[in-house]
């Protein structure tokens, strides 16, 4: 018996790797967050299966599922939103796992800034403007923020930011990027990247808390702030310059 975690994307139903979905399709027993997973991607389970939405459950009786389908020797699709190397809370679930010697797998997801980015039809990454991208929360009831990391340190690098599980801390946001970045720093967050009610503010940090009041936002929204949003007039990077020499390339 395995239990088989699986990065389910950012919520569109085709948007799940096909491994993820063929691991799906051969689980008789389903857990999933039906607070943020897509009920879509329940079509994929076989019939007869054993569904279950862990939204209202906790941590213990989570782990019971997994004993319970271990002692019916079923495999088990546990599936989270996004992917799963990043806020899954997969890693105290493996710990339970091993403590009970059983198995289990990670499938990887599609990464909710990636759904953003491509909803922005942006890349994130401008040569010359932006090379890195900061992945960061703020701190929240589940879970504290270390120390060490905070939007001003990271700010200080002036890379683009994907902030997640944030826009109930906007005004946070906005306090602490404003003097690193300029109030005309470009922000947009994406609500729901890939959902059918998928939708987008753009600002800056000047506008945006303004923008926000107007089409208020609840959850499930990313917001990313960096120059890189707005950059046009930026160099090309060498990469396929046609004087730029490299293995592939076989020029002289």
């Amino acid at each position: 018996m395995t239990v088989h975690f699986i990065g389910a994307g950012p919520g569109a139903a085709d948007l799940i790797t096909v491994r993820g979905r063929d691991l799906i399709g051969k689980c008789r027993v389903c857990l999933y967050a039906g607070s943020i997973v897509s009920p879509e991607l329940l079509q994929y389970c076989p019939p007869g299966a054993r569904i279950i939405d862990t939204a209202p459950m906790s941590l213990d009786e989570i782990a019971a599922e997994y004993l319970k389908a271990a002692e019916a020797g079923e495999d088990v699709a546990r599936l989270h939103s996004g992917d799963l190397s990043v806020w899954s809370a997969v890693a105290e679930q493996i710990r339970r796992l091993q403590q009970h010697g059983i198995d289990y797998t990670l499938t990887p997801g599609v990464p909710a800034f990636a759904a953003a980015a491509s909803a922005l039809g942006r890349e994130l990454t401008i040569p010359a403007v932006a090379q890195s991208l900061v992945l960061t929360r703020v701190s929240g009831r589940a879970s504290p923020m270390p120390n060490n990391e905070t939007l001003k340190k990271f700010g200080a690098t002036g890379a683009t930011l994907a902030i997640h599980l944030a826009i109930h801390a906007l005004s946070e946001v906005v306090e602490d990027l404003t003097p690193l970045y300029g109030a005309d720093c470009p922000v947009a967050i994406v609500v729901k990247a890939s959902w059918p009610d998928e939708r987008i503010v753009r600002g800056t940090l000047a506008t945006i808390e303004e923008k926000v009041r107007a089409e208020p936002i609840e959850r499930t929204a990313l917001i990313f702030v960096g120059p890189s949003l707005a950059a046009s007039d930026f160099r090309e990077s060498s990469l396929y310059d046609p004087t730029y020499q490299r293995r592939f390339r076989g020029r002289q």
